[in-house]
């Protein structure tokens, strides 16, 4: 990668380390935090760092700087509250507002696949959607938000359930008895996965599309959950018999295949044995 710059808004628990990576790429990194408290982590990590919220306004310290980028990773949740669809679709039109006066380019936006619906099948990008959940519905109108705009070019990555140092799985269901879905698949990707596959989609400058990103194999619920729990010292959760089950199995065939890619971590029952 050639030495440019780029911005992270949201430099959390995957922000963080994806701008420890980019640093080590030669990027000038520049980082957002909502707290005051953890800028100081940024700057000693290398990380330019500013304090910016999107209230659903945009609002910080010199936030004219912060954009002042080539590359703007989008990496901030809907918010729970009532109104979260509203609010999220506020957030992101102040977002774009202020992008159109910038000299970002190119925008990798964080997604989920939360907003894919259960359809007891295998899911993939060219898939059309109906999310069930309010969040993933917030989410979709965000991605195309950002897809339609001339100004710059966005990349969708819609992660699978995120887990990693720090995020456990086996804290998730601990504990819990006599659970539905016992034989769903699940939907998993490690933090160091994520992290490379932005790293690539940057470097390979794979702008304008969408991807799923979640690992090769899919254990089920009554499979994975215990195994992590008891791995923690945690009691084990149960489910109860059952043959049918909704669901969804995400489908990772299209950002190996377009960025090459083999996961790190592709069975996740293997995986929490090295948490």
């Amino acid at each position: 990668m050639t030495s440019k710059s780029i911005s992270i808004l949201g430099c959390g628990w995957l922000g963080f380390p994806l701008a420890q990576r980019l640093l080590a790429h030669e990027f000038l990194v520049k980082g957002s935090t909502r707290t005051e408290s953890k800028l100081k982590k940024l700057t000693e990590a290398g990380i330019k760092g500013y304090r910016i919220a999107l209230e659903p306004e945009l609002k910080g310290a010199n936030v004219n700087d912060f954009f002042n980028t080539e590359i703007l990773v989008v990496n901030f949740p809907p918010e729970r509250r009532s109104n979260l669809l509203d609010y999220h679709t506020r957030q992101i039109q102040h977002l774009i507002s202020f992008l159109q006066q910038s000299t970002v380019k190119k925008v990798l936006f964080v997604s989920s696949t939360s907003v894919y619906p259960n359809v007891n099948r295998e899911v993939t990008e060219e898939d059309v959607l109906t999310p069930k959940k309010e969040s993933g519905a917030a989410l979709l109108k965000a991605e195309a938000m950002l897809q339609q705009e001339k100004k710059f070019t966005s990349t969708v990555l819609r992660f699978a359930g995120l887990y990693g140092p720090d995020r456990k799985p086996g804290r998730f269901l601990a504990g819990k008895e006599n659970m539905d879905n016992g034989m769903a698949p699940v939907n998993l990707i490690h933090l160091e996965d994520c992290v490379n596959i932005i790293v690539e989609i940057i470097r390979q400058e794979k702008w304008g599309g969408v991807y799923n990103a979640c690992s090769d194999q899919h254990p089920t619920r009554a499979e994975f959950y215990p195994v992590a729990a008891r791995k923690m010292g945690l009691p084990a959760p149960t489910f109860r018999s059952e043959e049918t089950s909704s669901f969804k199995i995400i489908s990772n065939r299209k950002v190996k295949a377009d960025l090459n890619y083999q996961f790190i971590y592709p069975d996740p029952l293997a995986a929490i044995e090295k948490l």
